[in-house]
């Protein structure tokens, strides 16, 4: 198996073997090897010993990235980096801005997470196509949280301008009691959807909740489990990003309850999760923001009839556009 030897290295991997041999194992003195192999002796010293130490597996190249890196990026803003990228898919400058950060700081952090292009995170924009699917249903579960600011009172600003938008929260948020940011600006809550995919049949299973505690996490899972089976399905794994709420006790212990194998994506790689990515996606695109709602309860109200729509009616272009609902047909044993 060949190795990588860095551009400016005087030696192979294999030659450093031999120079060290000679000096460590044949006795040679350090300067007559050095000479041999036309190296500083600081060099034939430093292979010797590395080979005294670590055999022939010292031979090979190292990381030349210091150990200790004070001035690293730190990791909570990685976090705020990557989400901001792949949740709004801002630019380098745009998030460089709200973060107040330089910009090439950011594109570092972005090319480091592999998020630099957009090809990288959305299929739509022409990177070639690299999907995997699970063989039968209940195989695998995609779970995740998407957030969405509440409807005001009267309709939100998307539909009636900022000016409206801002004069339906406020008074929404006076008749409901609800506190003002540290800005000033009033606050009427975020609506937390609680969303399960199953990944042979992309059937959706959705919640709207308050919150995003371990506790309404779990109580999610266990509800989309029994709704699962009522359909013929039995769960055996279930895929989370990395929230707090996954890595709970009471999470694993609720897996284990289940006889469900818990999994999680890589850290700062949510494409991992992207199924339920693409699906929050169309969530949004085809219920939240599709049409003026005049309150959140009537959007609320909406839901339920949209994924019904989603899950029987609505052609899937990754299952050969069929409705996701069919994949689920397991009366001639199919999937068995």
């Amino acid at each position: 198996m060949s190795h990588a030897t860095h551009a400016n290295a005087a030696l192979t991997p294999r030659a450093r073997l031999r120079l060290a041999k000679l000096i460590v194992d044949e006795g040679w003195k350090i300067p007559r090897a050095a000479e041999r192999y036309d190296v500083s002796w600081k060099t034939a010293k430093k292979w010797a010993e590395r080979y005294e130490a670590e055999g022939p597996a010292g031979m090979l190249d190292r990381s030349s990235a210091p150990h200790h890196q004070p001035n690293r990026t730190p990791q909570p803003v990685v976090r705020k980096i990557v989400h901001l990228r792949w949740k709004q898919r801002l630019g380098p400058v745009e998030i460089a801005d709200r973060l107040g950060m330089q910009s090439s700081t950011v594109y570092a952090v972005l090319r480091r997470c592999r998020l630099n292009r957009l090809t990288y995170i959305d299929r739509a924009t022409g990177e070639p196509i690299r999907r995997y699917e699970h063989a039968k249903p209940g195989d695998m579960l995609h779970m995740d949280v998407k957030k969405l600011g509440r409807v005001p009172d009267g309709g939100g600003w998307r539909y009636l301008g900022r000016v409206q938008g801002w004069k339906n929260r406020s008074a929404t948020a006076a008749r409901t009691g609800a506190p003002r940011s540290k800005h000033g600006e009033p606050l009427i809550g975020t609506c937390f959807l609680h969303t399960v995919i199953d990944d042979h049949s992309r059937v959706a299973y959705v919640e709207a909740r308050d919150d995003e505690t371990k506790e309404t996490a779990t109580e999610v899972l266990r509800n989309a489990v029994a709704w699962f089976a009522v359909r013929g399905v039995t769960v055996e794994r279930v895929l989370t990003d990395n929230g707090g709420c996954y890595r709970s006790y009471l999470w694993r212990d609720t897996c284990a309850d289940l006889g469900i194998t818990h999994k999680r994506t890589r850290p700062y790689r949510p494409q991992t999760n992207g199924k339920i990515e693409r699906f929050h996606r169309t969530l949004v695109e085809g219920w939240a923001f599709k049409k003026f709602y005049i309150s959140e309860s009537a959007r609320l109200a909406a839901l339920p009839a949209w994924v019904h729509e989603y899950n029987h009616h609505r052609p899937h272009s990754a299952i050969g556009k069929r409705s996701p609902i069919t994949r689920l047909d397991n009366l001639a044993g199919h999937h068995t």
